[in-house]
């Protein structure tokens, strides 16, 4: 029976869209296509976009976001530590605290800068080939900057009482006990990192528990004997607006000795870095991809 007088043909509700290796692809239901879109732009909120990383022009944002994210790890692992140190609070809620904000900026601007927060951790990514060399003193910088920035906080709020929260040996422990100490446990930090970020970014959940979830389990049985720092910059604030340096060396050699170890321990591990397959395969995204590429061939079969 034919088609009723004055209709077209059947409409044909198809769309072109983008698929997640960034290739268009028309001829997709409007379905398929836009729950295609909706997992893109879910991955973009939480892994971000490639280029706007790798956009020169936007350098400011990167820093600013190293800046905030750095004022607000050393404010809150520098603050604990005051607090506790007054007894206040107890050593655990210090310990964990650090590791809780950690996770929430991975998980809030990860996208941005890649959340180093750290030197030791951008030195890593640099070595492994991730991220450009020529970025590496920029975000040391302003990783300085904003952990004097929150010790200047502290300061202006409590006062120069308990060492405004900054790291230094146990009572019962010598400087080389302290160092042995932050060697290890950074080695163990940036292993976690290098394997769950992408690229030099850490983005997306797995990377936001891995990571958090480590600083919080090492401040919990390591605290008593170095303070856990694993972070040249969270130390580097206390000391400097404190105007103790007498163990500062600690915390930046035993990061450093730590971070080259991890770095090691990758190449050992996962091979060298660099590779865009390795950078996805870090943040779980590439499986995601693969679901999507075969799900994709299939329905085009």
């Amino acid at each position: 029976m034919g088609r009723p007088l004055g209709c077209g043909p059947a409409p044909r509700y198809r769309s072109r869209i983008v698929d997640p290796v960034g290739k268009p692809s028309a001829g997709r239901p409007d379905s398929i296509g836009e729950s295609e879109q909706r997992v893109r732009h879910r991955l973009a909120l939480e892994f971000g976009s490639r280029q706007e990383w790798d956009d020169t022009k936007l350098e400011w944002r990167r820093l600013f976001s190293e800046l905030f994210g750095t004022f607000l790890l050393v404010f809150v692992a520098a603050g604990g530590g005051l607090l506790h140190a007054q007894g206040q609070i107890s050593l655990a809620a210090a310990v964990v605290a650090p590791g809780l904000m950690v996770m929430a900026i991975i998980l809030f601007m990860g996208a941005v800068s890649g959340a180093h927060l750290n030197p030791a951790v951008s030195l890593a990514f640099a070595m492994r080939g991730d991220f450009p060399w020529y970025r590496v003193p920029g975000y040391i910088i302003v990783q300085l900057a904003g952990a004097t920035l929150a010790a200047l906080f502290l300061l202006a709020v409590f006062g120069n009482v308990g060492h405004l929260g900054a790291t230094l040996p146990g009572p019962d422990y010598a400087n080389w006990q302290a160092l042995l100490m932050e060697i290890a446990l950074t080695a163990g930090l940036v292993s976690v990192i290098l394997g769950t970020a992408s690229a030099a970014q850490n983005v997306g959940a797995i990377a936001a528990l891995g990571v958090g979830g480590y600083i919080a389990l090492a401040g919990l049985w390591a605290a008593p004997v170095s303070g856990v720092s694993m972070n040249p910059a969270r130390s580097f604030g206390p000391a400097l607006v404190g105007g103790d340096f007498s163990s500062y060396w600690v915390y930046v050699v035993g990061p450093v000795a730590g971070a080259l170890i991890a770095v090691g321990f990758a190449y050992i591990l996962r091979g060298p870095g660099g590779d865009p397959v390795s950078r996805a395969a870090g943040s779980g995204v590439l499986d995601r991809l693969q679901k999507r590429m075969k799900a994709g061939r299939e329905h085009r079969t």
